[in-house]
Protein backbone atom coordinates (compact mmCIF):
# COMPACT_ATOMS: atom_id res chain seq x y z
CA UNK A 1 0.00 0.00 0.00
CA UNK A 2 1.55 3.28 -1.08
CA UNK A 3 0.91 6.62 0.51
CA UNK A 4 0.87 9.63 -1.79
CA UNK A 5 2.64 12.62 -0.26
CA UNK A 6 2.40 16.08 -1.68
CA UNK A 7 5.98 17.41 -1.49
CA UNK A 8 4.80 21.02 -1.43
CA UNK A 9 2.75 20.38 1.70
CA UNK A 10 5.70 18.60 3.34
CA UNK A 11 7.95 21.58 2.59
CA UNK A 12 5.30 23.99 3.90
CA UNK A 13 4.88 22.03 7.12
CA UNK A 14 8.65 21.91 7.69
CA UNK A 15 8.98 25.67 7.46
CA UNK A 16 5.64 26.73 8.91
CA UNK A 17 5.49 28.30 12.33
CA UNK A 18 2.97 27.82 15.11
CA UNK A 19 -0.08 30.05 14.88
CA UNK A 20 0.49 31.74 18.26
CA UNK A 21 4.06 32.71 17.48
CA UNK A 22 3.55 35.65 15.11
CA UNK A 23 4.50 38.46 17.51
CA UNK A 24 7.37 36.79 19.38
CA UNK A 25 11.10 37.32 18.99
CA UNK A 26 12.81 34.10 17.92
CA UNK A 27 16.37 32.99 18.58
CA UNK A 28 18.18 30.23 16.70
CA UNK A 29 18.47 27.19 18.96
CA UNK A 30 21.88 26.33 17.51
CA UNK A 31 23.59 29.71 17.24
CA UNK A 32 21.51 31.86 19.59
CA UNK A 33 21.21 34.76 17.17
CA UNK A 34 17.90 36.62 16.82
CA UNK A 35 15.69 35.69 13.88
CA UNK A 36 12.90 37.42 12.02
CA UNK A 37 9.65 35.44 11.87
CA UNK A 38 10.02 35.03 8.08
CA UNK A 39 13.41 33.30 8.30
CA UNK A 40 12.61 30.79 11.04
CA UNK A 41 13.03 27.09 10.23
CA UNK A 42 11.10 24.89 12.68
CA UNK A 43 12.56 21.47 13.49
CA UNK A 44 12.80 19.11 16.47
CA UNK A 45 15.47 20.04 19.02
CA UNK A 46 18.98 18.64 18.75
CA UNK A 47 19.40 15.93 21.37
CA UNK A 48 23.01 15.06 22.13
CA UNK A 49 24.16 11.55 23.00
CA UNK A 50 25.14 12.76 26.47
CA UNK A 51 21.68 14.26 27.10
CA UNK A 52 20.04 11.03 25.92
CA UNK A 53 22.17 8.76 28.13
CA UNK A 54 21.78 11.09 31.14
CA UNK A 55 18.02 11.19 30.67
CA UNK A 56 17.78 7.40 30.42
CA UNK A 57 19.81 6.76 33.58
CA UNK A 58 18.12 9.53 35.58
CA UNK A 59 14.67 8.29 34.59
CA UNK A 60 15.56 4.68 35.36
CA UNK A 61 16.66 5.69 38.86
CA UNK A 62 13.75 8.03 39.65
CA UNK A 63 10.70 6.73 37.79
CA UNK A 64 11.30 3.78 35.44
CA UNK A 65 7.64 3.68 34.42
CA UNK A 66 7.96 7.02 32.64
CA UNK A 67 10.95 6.01 30.47
CA UNK A 68 8.83 5.05 27.45
CA UNK A 69 6.82 8.26 27.66
CA UNK A 70 9.95 10.43 27.93
CA UNK A 71 11.80 8.73 25.09
CA UNK A 72 8.94 8.39 22.62
CA UNK A 73 6.88 11.52 23.26
CA UNK A 74 6.82 13.97 20.38
CA UNK A 75 9.00 16.99 21.08
CA UNK A 76 7.89 20.49 20.21
CA UNK A 77 9.68 22.10 17.29
CA UNK A 78 12.23 24.81 18.06
CA UNK A 79 13.38 27.69 15.83
CA UNK A 80 16.55 27.49 13.74
CA UNK A 81 18.01 29.87 11.18
CA UNK A 82 17.62 28.76 7.56
CA UNK A 83 21.36 29.01 6.92
CA UNK A 84 22.32 26.56 9.70
CA UNK A 85 20.38 23.62 8.26
CA UNK A 86 23.57 21.98 6.96
CA UNK A 87 25.33 22.52 10.27
CA UNK A 88 22.33 21.09 12.12
CA UNK A 89 22.32 18.02 9.86
CA UNK A 90 26.04 17.51 10.47
CA UNK A 91 25.56 17.79 14.24
CA UNK A 92 22.66 15.31 14.16
CA UNK A 93 24.79 12.86 12.15
CA UNK A 94 27.69 13.24 14.57
CA UNK A 95 25.42 12.61 17.57
CA UNK A 96 23.96 9.51 15.89
CA UNK A 97 27.48 8.22 15.24
CA UNK A 98 28.46 8.80 18.89
CA UNK A 99 25.41 6.88 20.04
CA UNK A 100 26.09 4.02 17.63
CA UNK A 101 29.72 3.71 18.75
CA UNK A 102 28.63 3.78 22.39
CA UNK A 103 26.03 1.06 21.83
CA UNK A 104 28.55 -1.10 19.97
CA UNK A 105 31.08 -0.64 22.79
CA UNK A 106 28.46 -1.66 25.35
CA UNK A 107 27.59 -4.74 23.28
CA UNK A 108 31.26 -5.73 23.13
CA UNK A 109 31.63 -5.26 26.89
CA UNK A 110 28.61 -7.47 27.51
CA UNK A 111 29.43 -10.13 24.92
CA UNK A 112 33.16 -10.54 25.74
CA UNK A 113 32.76 -12.22 29.16
CA UNK A 114 29.98 -14.44 27.81
CA UNK A 115 32.14 -15.57 24.92
CA UNK A 116 35.14 -16.13 27.19
CA UNK A 117 33.04 -18.29 29.54
CA UNK A 118 31.54 -20.23 26.63
CA UNK A 119 34.95 -20.99 25.10
CA UNK A 120 36.43 -22.10 28.40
Amino acid sequence: MAIDVDEASVADSATSQPESAHDEQFYCSLTGRPLAAAEVYWAPPLVTARELVTTIFTTLLRSPGNLGHILFAEQADVPYAQDVRDQLADRRSAEQLKLLVGLLAAAVLIATPILLLALR
